[in-house]
């Protein structure tokens, strides 16, 4: 099934700046980016049809604010929020865990469906002009010297695809991450764990929320027809073989024995099972292909973190790609986008590790436990842990040598009202075209600031605001993600500029 374009077989290549592998919410966001920067994308998908296994429900406030900023944030417009606002978390299964967000940005804990999401940004994509390809397996990738060759098996035969780009969204098992070389550091599984639809016998042995007994951990969830989605977590050891498929008998047996009596279950729906085993991807880019989301990074699902990163890898992946596309990306742009996301991935994968080994039973770990929910409480202060979880506390490196940021730079620009010639406005509406924003604020200096930016001009969304307090600073370079570039006082801003933008560089604003 071919959407937005018919796919070419045979020696008739398909031909595209830009070949997205894998149509999960990561790929198909990714591809709505670059297909609203003016970026002919083809996305080869697998699948028939979006699948309705519950996977990910949860978006965390940095992947939140950072869509929102994009004009990719389900729903009509973006929930502003009049004073900072919070959300009741969990860290390890222990409740207590506060997320909060600043004033005028979206509630900070977004809940939504996978499915929803994927189709959400499917819708985004195709309306951008992307050119979805359904019912295609990637089979080959080979790198040429002028871009890269796709192969894959789809309806009628092979497509072969002929890309300048190639970004690998297909998954923990990415055929793109293998035929590209690149090599991971993994973590074997320790733990075995399932995870089910069903229909219980007696809907009330199963309350909602999390139960931890000596055995183990039983997350229960009712749905609005009545079914029970479950999920298990057995310290023993790794399932030996995680491969087969999981049975009804398997998941009533594994609940039974960890809940300590018998649960019946009847009308089971995706069935499936994980574990600990964790993976990270040694380079996020290898020549002309990029990974993201699962193809790049796996770890334990706890916490509800792993949607939020890959959402986060392709809106930092998105606006370099388009550029160099366009030939108005600085020479090290896109090698910004490993250094920049890699460690992110690495810390979700240690911090999981720790909330793990937190649910290991044990009378030692309880009385651990009892130590770590007085922390989590205190936690509301200073928000550590909540930074860790929902990745507001990511700030960037600076690239150059020794890596550290002068000042603001590399940190996330909060919404803030800014009143302009044209008006009321605000930070995250003034960066929905998906350009660099340069802000000036005031008439001193802003002159002089113009012409030091005039050879980059073209690339930059140029805006003069009356000062304010919420942004204590003369002039500010903002990226479309939302983190700042550059502020005075540190680097020249004309060395900030070229490290971003070729010289003459063009907009690439987002349609």
């Amino acid at each position: 099934m071919a959407r937005g374009g018919v796919a070419v077989q045979g020696e008739h290549p398909v031909r595209a700046q830009v070949v997205v592998v894998g149509g999960g919410p990561v790929g198909m966001l990714i591809a709505a980016e670059l297909a609203g920067y003016g970026v002919d994308t083809v996305l080869l998908e697998s699948r028939a049809e979006v699948s309705e296994q519950p996977k990910a429900t949860t978006l965390h406030a940095r992947a939140v604010q950072t869509l929102a900023r994009r004009g990719h944030l389900p729903g009509q417009g973006y929930p502003y929020t009049g004073g900072a606002a919070e959300s009741a978390f969990h860290f390890a299964g222990l409740p207590g865990l506060v997320i909060t967000a600043p004033a005028r940005e979206p509630e900070p804990i977004l809940k939504c469906p996978q499915a929803e999401l994927e189709r959400h940004f499917e819708e985004r994509a195709l309306a951008a002009g992307a050119r979805i390809l359904r019912e295609h397996r990637v089979t080959e990738l080979v790198q040429e010297d002028a871009g890269v060759r796709v192969t894959a098996d789809g309806p009628q035969g092979n497509v072969v695809c002929l890309a300048d780009y190639v970004v690998g969204a297909d998954g923990a098992r990415s055929t793109v991450r293998d035929r590209a070389g690149i090599a991971s550091d993994t973590h074997p599984a320790t733990v075995s764990a399932l995870m089910g639809t069903v229909t219980l016998a007696q809907p009330d042995d199963l309350t909602k929320g999390w139960h931890q007994t000596p055995r183990g951990w039983i997350v229960a969830k009712r749905d609005a027809e009545g079914r029970t989605h479950i999920r298990t977590l057995n310290c023993t050891g790794a399932h030996a073989d995680r491969q087969l498929p999981p049975t009804l008998e398997e998941l009533r047996q594994e609940v039974s024995w960890i809940a300590g009596r018998d649960i019946a279950m009847d009308e089971p729906r995706w069935l499936s099972r994980f574990s600990d085993f964790a993976r990270l991807a040694r380079n996020y880019r290898a020549g002309r292909v990029f990974l993201v989301g699962d193809a790049a990074h796996v770890h334990f699902p706890i916490g509800g973190q792993g949607l939020s990163a890959g959402v986060l890898d392709a809106l930092n992946l998105g606006w370099k790609l388009a550029l160099a596309v366009h030939g108005s990306a600085g020479a090290g742009l896109l090698d910004t986008y490993d250094l920049e996301r890699r460690p992110v991935a690495r810390q979700v994968i240690d911090q999981t590790q720790a909330q793990l080994a937190l649910m290991r039973p044990g009378p030692e770990l309880d009385a651990l436990r009892r130590v770590f929910t007085g922390i989590l409480s205190a936690d509301r202060e200073h928000g550590h842990l909540g930074g860790l979880i929902s990745a507001q506390d990511t700030v960037l490196p600076d690239g150059r040598e020794g890596g550290a940021c002068d000042g603001a730079t590399g940190t996330f620009l909060c919404n803030a009202v800014l009143s302009t010639a044209d008006g009321e406005t605000d930070v995250i509406g003034l960066l929905r075209d998906g350009r660099p924003l340069l802000l000036l604020f005031g008439e001193e200096g802003a002159g002089g600031r113009r012409e030091a930016a005039r050879e980059w001009v073209g690339a930059l969304n140029v805006v003069r605001a009356r000062p304010t307090a919420e942004v204590p600073y003369d002039a500010l370079l903002v990226r479309p993600d939302g983190y700042i570039a550059w502020v005075p006082g540190g680097r020249d801003m004309g060395e900030a500029l070229s490290a971003y933008f070729a010289e003459g560089a063009v907009a690439a604003g987002h349609r």
